[in-house]
């Protein structure tokens, strides 16, 4: 046998046990799942086998779920941006720093993720609520006379969102920004170039594709989010994770929910291919 052959059965043999747990633990029950999207609801059995595009139809023809796959998009785009912007400078400080501290820097960074989402959700819970810490301080200082509501509101949402998302972004972009020779940065200033033309013309191009990798993983689980939305945005501030949920769980129509389920996925896929190909032309129009 030889030595390609023997390789490639080699590779084959070690990557066959996460095919199969993949295969079974994803594969076959998004496959059962989609079948059920064709099904029909009915309410004395649930679901009758059938192959029917009305779930998909009702979906395209009721306004209120047009309405909110845009505020899931609107949320998820949001965020995304908001967030690269606020995490870029910390990245950039995590990257360059030569202090100390660097390696606690990097432990705060990460110690909101040893807490969960629904955790993190009630902490602003406490903040937000009508007699939370923001609104009792502010009346104890005369600067409202009332609460403000600023819980189950976009504003609370998006706080929400991007506590939960920023760790990742952070992370995303230091691993990247670590690998960048600043030597060029003193070479373009020795060139004429000022510090922000240096960093605009050699740092930002060569951050792109943490910025991009950054951006789709954070679009993508803001686009699927639940708890946060559920818990800070309340049952006005309607997402697509929470209203499939619903469907499945408390109306028990299954065929309609594994419907939206697969919009939010191809919607999700599409939007992220775009997103793709806009930084793939972003970072060329860079180089050239």
């Amino acid at each position: 046998m030889s030595n390609t052959r023997r390789n490639t059965l080699t590779a084959a043999t070690m990557v066959l046990p996460a095919t199969v747990v993949i295969v079974v633990a994803l594969v076959l029950p998004t496959l059962i799942l989609l079948r059920y999207s064709f099904n029909q609801f009915d309410p004395t059995e649930l679901m009758i086998s059938a192959f029917t595009w009305e779930n998909y139809a009702e979906f395209f023809s009721v306004p209120y779920y047009q309405s909110v796959m845009m505020t899931t998009l609107t949320v998820a785009l949001l965020t995304t941006i908001s967030g690269v912007i606020i995490a870029y400078p910390v990245a950039l400080f995590l990257a360059r720093t030569t202090s100390r501290f660097k390696s606690l820097f990097v432990i705060l960074v990460l110690f909101p993720l040893l807490v969960g989402n629904v955790v993190r959700a009630a902490g602003w819970m406490t903040l937000f609520g009508a007699k939370g810490f923001l609104n009792v301080t502010m009346m104890y200082l005369g600067l409202i006379d009332e609460p403000i509501e600023m819980m189950y509101t976009d504003f609370s949402v998006y706080v929400g969102m991007l506590n939960v998302m920023l760790p990742f972004i952070i992370l995303t972009l230091q691993g990247v920004l670590e690998s960048i020779d600043y030597s060029l940065t003193e070479a373009a200033e020795n060139l004429g170039a000022s510090p922000f033309t240096a960093f605009w013309r050699v740092i930002f191009p060569l951050s792109m594709p943490g910025i991009a990798t950054a951006s789709i993983l954070v679009f993508i689980l803001t686009m699927n989010s639940y708890s946060t939305p559920v818990l800070l945005g309340g049952p006005r501030f309607a997402m697509m994770g929470p209203t499939l949920y619903n469907e499945i769980t408390e109306n028990y129509n299954w065929p309609f929910g594994a419907a939206l389920a697969f919009i939010l996925t191809a919607v999700t896929i599409i939007a992220t291919a775009i997103s793709s190909l806009y930084f793939r032309r972003r970072l060329k129009s860079f180089t050239v």
